[in-house]
């Protein structure tokens, strides 16, 4: 079924910035672009709507290239230059989507320039440090498991927070990420540390009605932000610095490059939409042997 796209008001006199703002959105939702992007892209508006009132504009006809000059100065005092990028990719989104829906007469933001961004290379852990990290989880089943799965599935922690019961294969061999949103579905071998790990928090996960593979103590969903902040303690009690959750990721693809596996395998296995996304790390992480074998087969960290 086609969904039509949404219509919207040419008043450009009259629509004030919040409902300009709201057709955006619209407008978003109607492209299918993920909840995360649009949550993003609506933070960032709702920031330039916020300081046009300030300086006294209420309406989208009112922009102006010296209004967002201002807003971008503004941002540079203190976010780093990549966030300011990110946020004007926002701006000049919403921009472009004024100008073509007649909204605006014009695009006040064809003039602007992102400011550089220096690429920094992905923080790869360490064998000592992922150790340290599962030293400071055996005691918690439930984090062991979501550490190791982390660790040797290079899967994102909002897939591992969707994950179901029965995206777990009968034999406990392989897990099903389903396709969400703009995520690619597909199937990954468990090795077998990780396999063990699921298993032992499958014999002490608390009995819930809830079909979340992962579960609080009371059988709720446990929830991303709730993960993030229990993997963020173990990094404390490791002694672990300047890490992230996505590092484990990055543990995973240095893994599998450095063992020799084929880069569109580790794409596929890991959710990158484009290959070139998997190159990237050649540039900082080099294979130390070639693939020997005509079926690839992961590495276990």
């Amino acid at each position: 079924m086609i969904i039509p796209r949404p219509r919207f008001q040419h008043q450009t006199m009259t629509l004030s910035l919040a409902q300009a703002h709201q057709q955006f959105i619209a407008d978003l939702e109607h492209q299918r672009k993920t909840t995360n992007t649009i949550l993003a892209y609506g933070k960032d508006i709702a920031q330039f709507s916020a300081f046009l009132s300030q300086n006294s504009i209420s309406a989208p006809n009112q922009i102006s290239p010296a209004a967002i000059d201002q807003f971008q100065a503004s941002l540079q005092k203190t976010y780093t230059p990549k966030s300011v990028s990110r946020k004007l990719n926002s701006l000049k989104t919403f921009c472009r989507f004024l100008h073509q829906n007649g909204i605006t007469p014009a695009n006040p933001s064809t003039h602007v320039h992102n400011p550089p961004v220096t690429p920094h290379p992905p923080r790869i852990l360490s064998p000592l440090e992922y150790r340290a990290l599962r030293d400071a989880a055996r005691t918690d089943t439930r984090l062991a498991a979501i550490v190791e799965l982390l660790l040797q599935t290079g899967m994102r922690i909002g897939e591992l927070s969707h994950l179901q019961l029965t995206d777990i294969t009968a034999d406990n061999r392989s897990v099903i990420i389903k396709s969400y949103e703009s995520r690619l579905g597909r199937t990954i071998p468990l090795s077998p540390t990780a396999r063990q790990a699921l298993i032992r928090y499958l014999e002490n996960r608390p009995h819930s009605s809830d079909p979340t593979l992962f579960v609080t103590k009371t059988g709720h969903p446990f929830l991303v932000r709730n993960i993030r902040a229990s993997i963020n303690r173990l990094f404390r009690q490791a002694g672990i610095k300047s890490a992230t959750v996505n590092d484990l990721r990055h543990a995973f693809i240095a893994t599998q490059i450095r063992a020799g596996i084929p880069l569109n395998f580790i794409a596929e296995v890991v959710g990158h939409k484009r290959l070139s996304t998997t190159e990237t790390y050649l540039k900082y992480i080099k294979p130390s042997s070639p693939l020997k074998s005509a079926t690839p087969q992961l590495a276990e960290l």
